[in-house]
């Protein structure tokens, strides 16, 4: 009786310490994010503008493929974290990078129409002015 219960609190503890283990390996920041929520959405405006510029010709698939990476960490970063999603510079983020997204995933290897670009434009500089403020 007594070696069951050892062996049943020694398995518990082991499952715990698995599971800590387990759990603060996955909380790292992903590609490229450093967790500073001001940080990212800035290099995120700078380098998504720098994608879809149209100085630089037709987006490559390469380029499409990197953009919709960083895309989905960000997103998967900071949507769960309450103090942030609820800001208006995240949710004006969200909205430029679901229609980049939208874009990138049903007109693969085209370039971005002028209409959507100057939306997006207009939608990260928006994002970026007001994650610099502070909302």
């Amino acid at each position: 009786m007594f070696c069951r219960s050892l062996l049943r609190h020694g398995l518990a503890l082991v499952l715990t310490a698995s599971l800590l283990l387990g759990l603060t390996a996955c909380s790292g920041t992903p590609n490229g994010l450093s967790g500073s929520y001001v940080d990212d959405t800035v290099a995120m405006v700078n380098t998504l503008l720098v994608t879809i510029s149209p100085e630089e010709g037709a987006t490559s698939s390469e380029q499409q493929d990197q953009a919709r990476a960083l895309i989905n960490d960000y997103i998967a970063l900071y949507r769960p974290n309450n103090s942030v999603n609820g800001l208006a510079s995240f949710t004006t983020m969200q909205t430029a990078l679901n229609s980049l997204a939208g874009h990138y995933a049903s007109y693969k290897n085209r370039p971005i129409p002028d209409n959507l670009r100057a939306r997006l434009e207009k939608e990260l500089h928006k994002a970026e002015l007001s994650v610099v403020r502070g909302s």
